[in-house]
C-alpha cells in the first residue's frame, strides 16, 4: 500500500477562516500531498486567498461555506494529529512514471466504525478542477460520523474518460486493500455531484471493468447529485438523485427524466429535488437541501442490505 507520510502530532495545528489557502500548501499536517487537497492543478493565484473566501476556488459550485470546508479540513488534521495516515496512491510510482497525470490523483480516507461499509466521493468541477474541499471532504465527514468509512477521490481533469479510469483504479485499490484498511466491501455505494456523478454513473451503467477497475463488484447503490447525464440501464444499482430546481448549469427536466427512465426499466430510485440551493450544493448547508445526505445514507442502508455501520 502507498500511503502519504503521517506527520508528527506536535506538528498539526488547526485552521481557521482567517489563513489562508497557502496555509493549506504549508500546513505541516498536509506535508507531501497538499496540493492535492486544492481544486486546480495549478493553485498559484489563489494561495492569498483567505479561507473565508474559499469559494472562489470553485466558480461551478455555489453556496460555499467556509466554516464547513474548514471543519473538514480540521477533521484530517486530527486524525493526522493521531498518527493515521490520510493520503493514499491507488497508482504505483511505475505507472506514475508511464503517465505523467497520474501524479495528480489521490485517494483522501476518512475513517468510521472499522470493518463498516465504504463510500466513494467523487467531487465536481467540470473536469477542469476537483472541488474536494466543498463537495468531497464535508461529504466523507458526515459519513464518518455516521460511522461509515469515507473516501474521496482526486482525480485527474481534462478528460471524462481519464477520470473514469481514477474511479475504476481507485475502486480496485479499496477492494483489494480492504483488510489493511479495515472497510467492508459488501454493499458499498458511489457518490458523485456534477462532474464526478458523470463518472459515477458511467460505473453504475458500463461496471468498473470496462475502465480497467477488474474484480470490481457492483455498488450497493450510487448517489447522483445535479448532473446533465441521461444514460439508463436495467443494470444500473439502486440509485438516489438529487438537483435543486434553480441549478443554472444542470437541467431539471434531465434529471426528471433520467429518474423515470431508470423506474422504467426497473431500477429503485430515490429522487429528491429542491427550490434554492443551486448547482454544486455540497451537503445542502445553507440551503433548503440541508438533510439530503440524511435520506441518501437511509436510501444507500436499505439498497446495501444493511442496518448501519
Amino acid at each position: 500500500m502507498n500511503v502519504a507520510p503521517t506527520p508528527d502530532t506536535h506538528e498539526v495545528a488547526p485552521l481557521t477562516v482567517r489563513d489562508r489557502v497557502g496555509d493549506i500548501v504549508r500546513h505541516p499536517g498536509f506535508r507531501g500531498f497538499a496540493h492535492l487537497l486544492l481544486p486546480w492543478d495549478d493553485n498559484s493565484a489563489y494561495l492569498d486567498t483567505t479561507l473565508a473566501d474559499v469559494g472562489r476556488l470553485m466558480p461551478y459550485h455555489g453556496h460555499v461555506r467556509p466554516d464547513v470546508v474548514v471543519h473538514a479540513l480540521n477533521r484530517m488534521l486530527d486524525d493526522a494529529a493521531k498518527g493515521l495516515p490520510i493520503c493514499y496512491d491507488f497508482y504505483t510510482e511505475q505507472q506514475k512514471q508511464a503517465d505523467s497525470g497520474k501524479e495528480m490523483t489521490a485517494l483522501f480516507f476518512l475513517r468510521g466504525k472499522p470493518g463498516a461499509p465504504f463510500a466513494l466521493i467523487c467531487p465536481g468541477g467540470g473536469f477542469s478542477y476537483v472541488g474536494s474541499l466543498h463537495e468531497g471532504f464535508p461529504l466523507a465527514v458526515e459519513l464518518s460520523a455516521r460511522g461509515y468509512n469515507a473516501f474521496v477521490l482526486r482525480y485527474r481533469v481534462g478528460s471524462e474518460l481519464r477520470a473514469t479510469e481514477d474511479l475504476a483504479a481507485a475502486l480496485a485499490y479499496v477492494t483489494d486493500h480492504a483488510g489493511q484498511l479495515g472497510v467492508g466491501v459488501d454493499g458499498y455505494s458511489l457518490w458523485g455531484g456534477s462532474a464526478g456523478a458523470r463518472m459515477v454513473g458511467n460505473i453504475a451503467q458500463y461496471g468498473a471493468a470496462r475502465f480497467g477497475g477488474v474484480g470490481v463488484p457492483a455498488p450497493g447503490a450510487v448517489v447522483i447529485a445535479y448532473t446533465g447525464q441521461s444514460g439508463i440501464s436495467s443494470t444500473y444499482p439502486p440509485t438516489f438523485m438529487t438537483v435543486s430546481s434553480d441549478d443554472r448549469i444542470v437541467s431539471e427536466a434531465v434529471m426528471d427524466e433520467r429518474a423515470a427512465g431508470l423506474r422504467r426499466a426497473g431500477v429503485p430510485v430515490e429522487y429528491r429535488k429542491y427550490r434554492h440551493a443551486g448547482h454544486g450544493f455540497g451537503t445542502g448547508a445553507g440551503t433548503d437541501a440541508v438533510g439530503w445526505m440524511e435520506r441518501a445514507v437511509r436510501f444507500w442502508e436499505e439498497h446495501g442490505g444493511f442496518d448501519g455501520p
